[in-house]
């Protein structure tokens, strides 16, 4: 087999970079070319079932790459809550710390 790249180790892991799925430009659709060899439609039919094989695997790449960004932007919103619930906790000593120093200045 001529193909770069396997099922087990394809080319590359990337969706957006893998070879899409197209229909044949050189022969209009439901023709039969005039040069038709059988190791040809072999060929092809091997090609698609690559091809047909390696969708589900891109497909659980993007929900991977899913998951990833929503679980990043998850932990992105928990150190915003917890650096808010700081900057209050920090706010209120400052304050508690203003008043004993009035106190002080005051006696």
């Amino acid at each position: 087999m001529n193909t770069a790249g396997t099922i087990d180790r394809p080319l590359t892991h990337d969706p957006k970079k893998q070879a899409p799925m197209k229909p044949s430009t050189h022969e209009p659709a439901g023709s039969t070319p005039e040069d038709f060899t059988t190791s040809d439609a072999r060929d092809s039919r091997q090609n698609r079932t690559r091809e047909m094989q390696l969708i589900p695997e891109a497909l659980a790449r993007a929900h991977m790459h899913d998951r990833l960004y929503e679980a990043e932007r998850e932990r992105r919103a928990v150190r915003l809550a917890t650096a808010r619930r700081m900057q209050r906790r920090a706010e209120r000593a400052s304050m508690r710390a203003r008043r004993a120093l009035a106190m002080a200045v005051m006696q």
